[in-house]
């Protein structure tokens, strides 16, 4: 049967899977939301107050489900407004679908109202893209689409399509979800090679990374460990793949990473790296990274390995089938001295833990701790209070810990919160602070209008955190522009939008609103108000090496 190019978009969405969709209408995607109408009844449309807003909503989704994500926006600002949210996809392996519309082929490079190359514009931050000039190519470049996003390394795909190619008709055939492109193992010399070097291992480190979740290869990783007696780490985007409270597990290294697991990782001798870029904030100074190592890095996109760091042996391939082949070639082994090392690092963290009482950050976030559910998401946005949720937060389920990691965008956390909410049918949760909340507040007329179960905390010290931070151990106290000095009344704002919330100062009452806010039905607003002058702690001063690491205010 004949359908427009634009019914084609949708019934092509709903075949692939796609029962919720984020973004906003305009002229030029307007055949297209014509057909979204007609059929509501099957995928539903989100409408955000900004089209950012829609993309961190449509990648807040992906992180939850495992599924791509699905973007709908016009042309011109609608596309551009799109950009933030693609990078942050992007630079964090999500699985994103973006359709734009675009002005007919014929006025396309006129300059004409609302049009922008936005294929162009995004070729550097999305795995694939495509300008669609005939709607005879239309739903075959939409499943195609769907396949690159979620196939080997996810990432965010862009079809861009023209008004005139939404009009036009031609035959439409019905076909299957598109299953993922066939995993690949490492080849079986690097497999074998891996396994002579960590079987001679006795002071081994396993560090993950976001990897691990993409290939679902957590009880490869746990097994591994097992064998090898060894203690467990990850980058920021690993947490939440395995149960924070695993007796292996240290938690997360880095620049702000435990002190026991950053400490462990660089007296190791051989390092088994999965799935995880090394970028510089889990490195420090690249020439002093893990002196005493030899690094296995494996990994599924062949750019990561030896980029930054040079590995021993790098294998490509599929974490999961790669592990599957490497596990029968592991001797089980007990280190017994390593372990011994393993286990005065921890005393030695408990022993810098913060212990104050009162309204502190970790003291606060073990309060939200409590009340999450084992399905609960959490969303940060990005300063000092997505490193205190990284450092204190506690999960069960693998696609719970939602944040910015590799762009590190302020104002990414309400609309993922809101679309992981979506995607869970669940309430979820965002942390954010002062800084990073008003760069997004406008999706809280999304979060009412949709009546989402949002619990939202924002730890309100007045500045720019992290900033400020860096001003005070690095720049002579030169606060300059980091102190907001705004009159903002968050809770009023929200109760403007429509939603709920009040202001804590103290621990009594910051249980009391939470309590509040997790039976709430709707989206709840936290302000907890908390001193200027908390630091995030351990820190890796800039080019620093981890022997040189920040552990206490005055080192």
């Amino acid at each position: 049967m004949k359908l427009s190019g634009a019914e084609i978009i949708i019934r092509t969405l709903i075949e692939q899977g796609a029962d919720t969709v984020f973004g906003y209408p305009g002229g030029q995607i307007l055949h297209v939301y014509d057909s979204l109408y007609k059929h509501r009844s099957k995928i539903k449309h989100i409408l955000t107050a900004h089209e950012q807003g829609a993309a961190h909503a449509a990648d807040g989704y992906a992180r939850a489900t495992g599924k791509a994500g699905v973007v709908i926006s016009t042309s011109g600002p609608g596309a551009t407004n799109l950009v933030t949210g693609i990078a942050t996809a992007h630079l964090d392996s999500v699985p994103m679908v973006i359709i734009c519309g675009n002005v007919p082929t014929t006025q396309i490079s006129t300059d004409s109202f609302q049009e922008i190359d936005i294929t162009g514009i995004t070729l550097p931050i999305t795995k694939h893209n495509y300008f669609v000039n005939s709607v005879e190519s239309l739903a075959d470049t939409i499943r195609e689409a769907f396949r690159l996003a979620v196939s080997g390394r996810p990432g965010p795909v862009l079809i861009d399509v023209p008004k005139d190619v939404q009009i036009a008709k031609c035959e439409y055939t019905p076909s299957s979800p598109i299953e993922p492109i066939e995993k690949q193992s490492a080849k079986e010399i690097r497999i074998q090679q891996s396994a002579d070097c960590i079987n001679e291992a006795v002071r081994p480190f396993i560090y993950f990374g976001g990897g691990i979740i993409s290939s679902d290869a957590k009880d490869e990783l746990l097994e591994l460990a097992e064998k090898l007696d060894s203690p467990i780490g990850c980058s920021m985007m690993g947490l939440s793949a395995i149960p924070t409270n695993h007796p292996r597990f240290l938690g997360m290294q880095g620049m702000h990473g435990h002190y026991a697991c950053t400490t462990a990782m660089n007296d190791a001798d051989v390092i088994i790296a999965l799935g995880v870029r090394f970028n510089d904030r889990s490195t420090g100074n690249r020439h002093k990274f893990a002196p005493k190592s030899k690094i296995i890095h494996i990994d599924i996109d062949g750019s990561e390995l030896n980029k930054t760091v040079n590995s021993a042996i790098s294998l490509r391939g599929d974490l999961k089938e790669t592990l599957i082949k490497l596990l029968p070639l592991i001797n089980k082994k007990s280190l017994p001295d390593w372990q011994k090392k393993i286990d005065s690092l921890k005393i030695e963290e408990e022993k810098l833990s913060d212990k104050r009482e009162g309204l502190t950050p970790k003291n606060l976030i073990s309060a939200i701790n409590a009340r999450i559910g084992e399905n609960t998401a959490v969303a940060t946005d990005v300063g000092q209070h997505q490193i205190w949720s990284a450092q204190n937060l506690v999960f069960k389920k693998s696609r719970r810990f939602l944040t910015s990691g590799g762009l590190g965008t302020m104002g990414f956390g309400l609309g993922a919160a809101i679309g992981a909410a979506f995607g869970t049918g669940e309430r979820s949760v965002l942390i954010s602070g002062d800084g990073s909340f008003g760069m997004s507040l406008q999706e809280l007329a999304t979060a009412v209008t949709y009546n989402v179960p949002i619990v939202i905390v924002i730890m309100n010290n007045g500045v720019l955190g992290m900033v400020r931070q860096w001003q005070t151990l690095f720049f002579n106290k030169h606060y300059s522009n980091t102190t907001l000095d705004r009159k903002s009344d968050f809770v009023a704002i929200a109760k403007a939008f429509g939603a709920e919330g009040e202001s804590v100062c103290d621990m009594q009452t910051l249980e009391s609103a939470l309590d509040k806010a997790f039976s709430h039905n709707g989206p709840y607003i936290i302000d907890c108000k908390i001193d200027k002058d908390e630091f995030v702690l351990p820190m890796l001063p800039p080019n620093g090496s981890f022997d040189e690491m920040i552990v206490k205010t005055g080192d």
